[in-house]
């Protein structure tokens, strides 16, 4: 479940759109899957574009020749990704991705296990809901400005900087902190960063907004400042 430091007033959050993107292009893994055989990729994937993904998979793989005796080497397939946040906290999957879509021979591959997965369909799903969305949305938007770094800043966030986080926590409603035992940050992007708030009965999610979207990495360390200089300026307060 997730939140908002003002409830009453709109948040900018990615759209499903967006954060599909975005875990495209943060991914290091994905299972593909077809018929008659599933196999993990690690470090064997491209997104040339928000619909089209270069795999080349391994030598003693059936998946080759499954494309070579499909009908005009056309292969229904699907791709899935987990996005699963880079600090070690309760429930680490931040969200799911399924691609549905026709797995073919790369035909400028160089080499004879290159393969090009063409998505028709993909599924996002995310905070406890699924969206269906088409390829010609996911090329209208692009990913985040933090994706591809977004593990590295948290972790340093997480690990570094424990002062900074606590910090934060002056800025979530009051009403969220009661029975409180600990707080994570769980997501950083152009819109803001979360935080995971933990207790004994459960965690509970809320979204701290920056000012305005980051345009890019760089513009992260600004907008945090912002944010930890709103904290300093509110009055202390008790989880308990």
């Amino acid at each position: 479940m997730s939140a908002t430091v003002h409830p009453a007033a709109p948040i900018a959050e990615p759209t499903p759109a967006e954060l599909v993107r975005s875990v495209l292009v943060a991914a290091r893994s994905l299972t593909l899957s077809t018929e008659g055989h599933r196999v993990d990729l690690v470090g064997l994937h491209a997104l040339e574009r928000p619909g089209r993904l270069l795999l080349t998979v391994p030598a003693d793989s059936h998946v080759g020749a499954e494309v070579a005796w499909a009908p005009g080497g056309d292969l229904a397939a699907s791709l899935q990704f987990t996005d699963v946040a880079p600090v070690s906290v309760p429930d680490r999957v931040r969200a799911r991705v399924l691609l549905g879509g026709r797995l073919s021979f790369d035909r400028q591959g160089a080499s004879a296990e290159a393969l090009c997965f063409e998505t028709v369909t993909a599924e996002l799903q995310h905070d406890g809901r699924r969206f269906q969305l088409e390829v010609d949305e996911l090329a209208a938007v692009e990913p985040d400005p933090l994706a591809a770094t977004e593990a590295e800043l948290l972790t340093h966030l997480a690990g570094a900087h424990g002062d900074a986080v606590e910090l934060l926590v002056q800025l979530v409603d009051r009403r969220f902190l009661l029975g409180v035992t600990r707080v994570d940050p769980l997501r950083l992007d152009r819109y803001g960063v979360v935080l995971r708030l933990r207790r004994a009965g459960g965690h509970h999610d809320v979204r701290l907004p920056f000012s305005t979207p980051l345009r890019n990495p760089a513009h992260a360390v600004l907008q945090m400042r912002a944010l930890l200089a709103q904290a300093k300026a509110c009055p202390r307060r008790s989880r308990r």
